[in-house]
């Protein structure tokens, strides 16, 4: 039947008690196969979202939940957002961030670094 078709005959899953087998293209399951490997393997964007006047203990909380994330291979982007008054003190905002790229430099390095909208995104080294 398979041969008749022009296709191929595939167990897909074989430690199953009873094998499960598929009349489809092989050489199309095998790159689709490949493509979901790829795309499982591809590395995660983690965000990180801070206000200018995050205590010192939840900074470093956030610090090493990020330090974990890029241990693992994954990029961390940081935002610190600002709401009412605290518009007035960009400047303490913009100092938050460059003490996270300065505590992270010893294990990534800077991708993207946005003073405009506050964010900035490491990636592993």
């Amino acid at each position: 039947m398979a041969k008749a078709a022009k296709l191929d005959l595939v167990v897909v899953s074989p430690d199953e008690d009873s094998p499960v087998a598929k009349i489809l293209d092989y050489g199309k399951h095998q790159y689709q196969s490949r493509k979901r490997q790829k795309q499982s393997a591809r590395t995660s964007v983690k965000e990180v979202r801070l206000r200018p006047n995050v205590g010192d203990s939840d900074y470093q909380v956030r610090i090493d939940k990020a330090l974990a994330w890029l241990e693992r291979g994954d990029s961390v982007k940081f935002q610190v957002r600002l709401r009412g008054r605290e518009h007035q003190h960009r400047d303490r905002a913009t100092d938050l961030l460059n003490r996270v790229v300065e505590d992270l430099s010893k294990v990534s390095k800077v991708q993207t670094f946005d003073r405009r909208s506050l964010i900035v995104q490491v990636v592993p080294n």
